[in-house]
C-alpha cells in the first residue's frame, strides 16, 4: 500500500487558523461481491468514492484511489485524535493539543481546536469557523521570513522555524543583557588587578592565592565573551500585534 498522508503536527505555519473538531472514523459496510459473500467498505471522507477494506481492517487509516486522501477506519491511538484539515490533510495529534499546524507546503495553515465533540456519522461535518490567532508576527533578523510568536511578551529569544535560527525579539533585552555583563565582567578584572597588586608579597608564600586570582581574570573573561554574544545577536522585530 503507498504512503498515507497522515501527519504528526509540525511547526512553522503561515495561514490563518481555522476551528476544527476531532474527526472519528466513518462505520463501513459490505457490499456483494463475486468472489466472496462480502467485501467490506468504507466511503471516503472527502469524495465519498467506495474504498475497499479487504485485507486493510488491521490498519488505522485508509488511502482513497480517487483522492489520494486518507481516511480512518478505527479510532486513533489512546491519547491521540484525528483531525482533517481544510486542504483534506488527515493529521494525528495529541488529544489535548489546542494548535497544530498542516505540513503541506501548499496550506501551511494553523489550526486551532475546538473542544473534543463526538459528532453523529449521519450528521454533516461542521463548517469550520475562522479565528484570529493568538500570538505575534515576527520577521526574522536573520532570514526575513514572517513566523508566528505564541508568547504574549516581548524582550524575549524566538526560533526561527524557517531558518532555525535563534533571534531576540526586540532590542531590549539584548541591550540589558549586554551593559550588564559588560559592568560585571569589568567589575572582575578589576577585582582580579587590585588582587595583583595588593597580594603579590604574600602570594609568594601562599601559592593558593593565585586561584583568586585566576578566579577572578576568568569570571570577567567570561562575562566579556557572554557581552559580546548579546551585543552581535540578531534582532526580529514584530509586525502586527494579535493580542
Amino acid at each position: 500500500m503507498g504512503y498515507l498522508p497522515l501527519h504528526r503536527c509540525p511547526v512553522g505555519v503561515r495561514r490563518e487558523s481555522d476551528v476544527l473538531h476531532a474527526e472519528l472514523p466513518p462505520p463501513y459496510t459490505a457490499i456483494a461481491s463475486p468472489d466472496a459473500s462480502s467485501v467490506p467498505v468504507i466511503n471516503c471522507r472527502v469524495c465519498q468514492s467506495l474504498i475497499n477494506l479487504d485485507g486493510k481492517l488491521h490498519q488505522h487509516v485508509v488511502k482513497c484511489t480517487v483522492c489520494n486522501e486518507a481516511t480512518p477506519i478505527k479510532n486513533p491511538p489512546s491519547g491521540k485524535k484525528y483531525v482533517r484539515c481544510q486542504c483534506n490533510c488527515l493529521l494525528i495529534c495529541k488529544d489535548t493539543s489546542r494548535k497544530i499546524g498542516c505540513p503541506r507546503p501548499n496550506c501551511r495553515r494553523i489550526i486551532t481546536l475546538g473542544p473534543v465533540m463526538l459528532i453523529p456519522e449521519e450528521q454533516p461535518a461542521q463548517p469550520a469557523l475562522p479565528v484570529q490567532p493568538d500570538g505575534t508576527r515576527v520577521v526574522c533578523g536573520h532570514c526575513g521570513n514572517t513566523f508566528l510568536w505564541m508568547e504574549l511578551r516581548f524582550n524575549t529569544l524566538a526560533k526561527c522555524p524557517h531558518c532555525k535560527k535563534i533571534s531576540s525579539v526586540g532590542s531590549a533585552l539584548p541591550r540589558r543583557r549586554c551593559c550588564a555583563y559588560i559592568t560585571i565582567g569589568m567589575i572582575c578584572i578589576f577585582i582580579g588587578v587590585g588582587l595583583t597588586v595588593g597580594t603579590q608579597d604574600f602570594a609568594r608564600r601562599f601559592h593558593a592565592t593565585y586561584v583568586s586570582w585566576a578566579v577572578a581574570y576568568l569570571l570577567g573573561l567570561i562575562c566579556l565573551i557572554r557581552a559580546c554574544y548579546w551585543g552581535a545577536i540578531k534582532v526580529s522585530y514584530p509586525e502586527h500585534s494579535f493580542a
